[in-house]
Formats: C-alpha cells, structure tokens, sequence
C-alpha cells in the first residue's frame, strides 16, 4: 500500500514571479504555506523572470524560494524554459502569475508574449489552460508599500494600469484575483477535486 502512495503522481503548478516587489514577502508565505498542505498531491514549480529575480533578490527572498521549492528555474528568454509549451501541452494544472508586475499584465492585455511568463500566459490561453494572474496594480489609487529596509513607499496606481487589469478580466480562461489571500482558494477548489 505505501509502494502504492509513492507511486501516485502529484500534479503540478506553475508559479511565475515576475519583477513586483509590493507585498512580495506575503506571496512568498502564501505559497510556503500551500506547498507544504498540499505536499502529498501538488508540486508547484517556480518559474521567475529576469525582473522577479532582480526583485526576490532585493528584497532578501531568493534564498528562502529555492530552498522552499526544488524546481526554481530563471527566464533566460521568451522560450528558455520552454514554459510556454508545456503550458500548451497540459503539463500543469494551470499557471499562476503572482505577484504580476503592471508590465506583464499589459503585455499579456496586448497579446506581447516577449517574456517567458508572457509567452507563457498567451500559449496556455490558446491551449484552454487557465491563467491565474494577482496583479500589484489591481486598481487606480494610492497605497503604501514596504521596502526591504522597512520603510514605506507611496505609489500611484495609475488609471491605464488599472484598465489593463479590466482587459484581463475580459479574457477567456484567465481569472484575475485582487489580493495574494485569493491564490488560498484557487487551491481549494482545484485540489478538492483530486
């Protein structure tokens, strides 16, 4: 019976980081916390583009996410890795963007798919594979954030950034979540199904 259980495959997830820094520290926990719930049934593999490295890094987080998940890959192009196919291939459950930086969500709005995650997004919506996306710049408004130092910083949610998040919402199979708590319930209902 336990050659049995370790026999078991456990599904996958795409996470793609990309260069966000606001509330970084709280996605990062948010899936530590997923990982180790569903570790008997999901595996969720890291992928981080060139912004969210620069950014995890920064932000003292890099270590902390490779030691957390043991498949942590950095975008080297728009097609290394290969995510966009494996997305196209059904390979994951689906792909979760999150934190999405306003970049990639305008680049995923427009249909620009010149980063991994990008690329990624746009390949797994052709393939009926659904997108997950938290995007930082969810709605127009001001807010503070944390710098790594513990200092606040005051930001501009800009309207144009805020309206691309609108575009998103309109897209088959891509479902925008307004705050990191929401990635919780996405796990819920997916994995309740296994």
């Amino acid at each position: 019976m336990s050659q049995e259980k370790s026999e078991v495959k456990k599904r996958k997830v795409a996470w793609g980081i990309t260069g966000a820094g606001d509330r970084i520290a709280e996605y990062v926990q948010i899936m530590k916390e997923l990982q180790k719930e569903y570790e008997q049934s999901v595996e969720i593999q890291v992928f981080v583009s060139k912004a969210g490295e620069v950014v995890l890094k920064f932000y003292g987080l890099e270590s902390e996410v490779k030691q957390s998940f043991p498949k942590y890959i950095v975008e080297m192009n728009a097609n290394s890795p290969f995510l966009a196919a494996w997305m196209q291939m059904h390979k994951y459950e689906f792909l979760l963007i999150a934190p999405a930086s306003s970049n990639t969500v305008a680049k995923i709005a427009y249909g620009i798919g010149d980063t991994m995650l990008t690329n990624a997004a746009s390949m797994a919506l052709k393939a009926f594979a659904p997108v997950y996306v938290v995007p930082v710049d969810y709605e127009e408004k001001t807010l503070v954030t944390k710098l790594p130092n513990g200092k606040d910083m005051k930001l501009r949610i800009r309207k144009e950034d805020a309206e691309n998040v609108r575009r998103l919402e309109l897209m088959e199979d891509m479902h925008v979540l307004s705050d990191p708590k929401e990635i919780r319930g996405v796990f819920e209902e997916w994995f309740a199904k296994a």
